[in-house]
Order: C-alpha cells, then structure tokens, then sequence
C-alpha cells in the first residue's frame, strides 16, 4: 500500500497472473447475536451470516478498505500541503504556484506532435492542441506536486491507524520462521509458481531479518489450478519440511523455479536430505492432504490469488514491494503500542 495506494500484483484462481488494481472495504458486521432475517419464523443473526459467508465478507470489507485507505491518503496529503503553506502565510495554491510549479514548462510543439502520435487519434493535431498543451502541463504540475507531496510525508510525524479487516487463520502444524509466541505473526498462502510469490520472497526474508524476534512468517501452501507444478512443489516443501528442511527448500523453489517432479527431488539431494524418502513421500501423495487442507482454509477465507497475507489477522493482498510490506507491518506495532491488548491477543492465537 505504501503511502498511496497502489496496484498490486496477484496470481489469482479466476484469470491466472493479473494485475489487480488496489481495493478497499466497509465497516466490518459485529458478529453477535442481532438479527438480521428471519425465514418462516426462523432467526438468523449476525454472528450466522459471520460464520456462514466469512470469505465473501472478507473481501467485500477489503475491498472499502482499500477504498477508506486511497481516500484517507488523499486527506492526509491535503493536511500536508495546508499545513506547509500555514508557515508560509500562503494559501496552498499560492505555495505551490511560487515554490512547487516554479520553472515547469508547456511542452514544445514538437513534444505535442509526438504525444499526439502516441494516441491514435482520429481528431486532427490542430483541433487537439490546445487540450494537448493543456493535459501535459498538468501533468508535469502533478508529478511535481506528487513529489512535493513525497517530501513532506518524510519528514511529518505520520501514523496511520486505518488498518484492513481480520480474520482468524489457523496456523496449527504450518511451517514457521520464528517462535510461536512472537507479537507479530505474518501467515502468508503462497504458491510456488507464482512470479509474484517468487518476488516478494526476498522481501519476507528482509522482513524478518529487520524485526528479528518480534515477527513470526508462517506459510501456507496455495497452489492455483493452472500452474501445473503448483501442486507438487507444495506437497514436495512439506515432505521437505518432514526432515527439517521445509525452510531451506521453500527458499529452494522460489529461487531456482525449476518444478518439475525431476528437480525437486534433486533439490532434495542437494539441501542434504535422505533422497529415498523424500521420493517415498513425494510419490506417495503423502502430504498432498495437508496441501488441499490450506487450499480448502484459503477458499473459505475469500482468497482467489498469490500471495494473500494475514498480519496479526489483518487481510492484505498482492507482490507488494518491501517498503508497502514494512508500512503494513510497522502500522500495526504502533497500535500494537496504542492498544497493548493487541499484542496480548496476537500470542494467544
């Protein structure tokens, strides 16, 4: 997310490897014992509708997140710009015309030829001109207040409290990097022939390098239908994992992404397991229960796409970049800090 929100990247269940834009969610239900219908004099509560449809809630209520998150974005960078051009005994448009658009330019005629070009239009040059001028001074006005806007969000004193939807997963028996009583538990449902889960992989290593024991990674397999070696690749970490070695050749994985059956089982040699039963379990389908147990728990949640996180219970989406990974995890110790009991919830899930 950043500190705009930002499009995110996703290997989803429906259209395969897509680029989904950044959504956002409404203001949760409280799961308790209100009624909300009532069927041939039979209730229905809250809590029923909580429990029933869950994974559909989730992302609905991400969804008006995301849309909370740009929102409150826009509103911070606003209060920015104002409280700047207070100093000044400016308006915020007489600061940015004097100190931020202070030497930008129209495009020269030649520019606008080419941009014309670009488009394709079927309106002669002539008729657009003006508008072209127009649009790409603007432009150039934004991206100079964008990094403006950047500057000053460095500097300020900056907490967001909005933070997204939860929901409870269960970690019981998955593989962790990091003690189970850490105060913040990242759980993240992967699939190994995602790119985006291939990306984002460094990113998670830097994480727990940064906060050390205060973060626990816990994983999840998530193979998707149409990546072939999905499947196996999981079931292979887990068998890996039967000889302790699922965190050494998960890493394995996302860095070679060579999947076949073949390679995995040299994989196995190489990081120093018993070859023998590594290749009795992988071609047992011996762990390939425990794989469609995370899958089933995924689905219920609502995810349809790698890589899919839950900080602390907090639902986020998406190979998002290692400075948005941070912001995510650093919002949530800050009210962690302003809600101690958070933290005290956290280590008991």
């Amino acid at each position: 997310m950043a500190s705009k929100v930002k499009s995110a990247f996703i290997c989803s269940l429906v259209l395969a490897c897509v680029p989904l834009m950044a959504q956002v969610t409404p203001a949760s239900l409280n799961p308790n014992g209100d009624v909300v219908a009532e069927v041939n004099g039979h209730a229905l509560t809250a809590a029923d509708l909580e429990h029933s449809k869950s994974g559909s809630l989730l992302q609905a209520r991400y969804t008006y997140y995301q849309t909370e998150r740009k929102a409150l974005d826009e509103l911070v960078d606003e209060k920015l710009l104002a409280l700047a051009a207070a100093e000044k005994n400016e308006t915020v448009d007489q600061m940015l015309a004097n100190d931020v658009y202070k030497g930008i330019t129209g495009p020269t005629e030649d520019q606008m030829q080419v941009y014309y070009e670009g488009m394709e239009s079927d309106e002669p040059y002539s008729a657009m001109r003006t508008r072209l001028y127009d649009h790409i001074l603007d432009m150039r006005k934004s991206k100079a207040r964008a990094a403006f806007v950047k500057t000053l969000r460095e500097k300020a004193n900056l907490h967001i409290t909005l933070q997204p939807p939860t929901s409870d997963v269960n970690t019981t028996g998955a593989p962790i990097d990091g003690s189970k009583n850490a105060p913040l538990q990242l759980v993240e449902f992967a699939d190994y022939e995602c790119p985006y889960c291939q990306k984002v992989n460094p990113s998670m290593h830097q994480l727990k390098k940064e906060y050390g024991d205060r973060l626990t990674i816990v994983y999840k397999e998530f193979p998707l239908p149409m990546h072939k070696h999905a499947q196996k690749s999981a079931e292979a970490a887990l068998c890996a994992g039967e000889q302790g070695k699922y965190l050494e050749f998960h890493d394995m994985l996302f860095n070679t992404r060579a999947l076949e059956v073949a390679d995995l089982k040299k994989y196995a040699v190489q990081a120093g397991m018993d070859g023998n039963a590594f290749n009795q379990c992988l071609d047992s389908g011996k762990e390939a229960a425990a794989v469609a147990k995370d899958l089933d728990e995924g689905k219920a949640l609502g995810l349809t796409g790698t890589p899919s996180f839950f900080l602390n219970g907090h639902y986020f989406h998406g190979g998002m970049e290692y400075s948005a990974l941070k912001e995510m995890v650093d919002q949530e110790i800050y009210a962690m800090q302003a809600s101690p009991s958070t933290a005290q919830r956290a280590s008991t899930k």
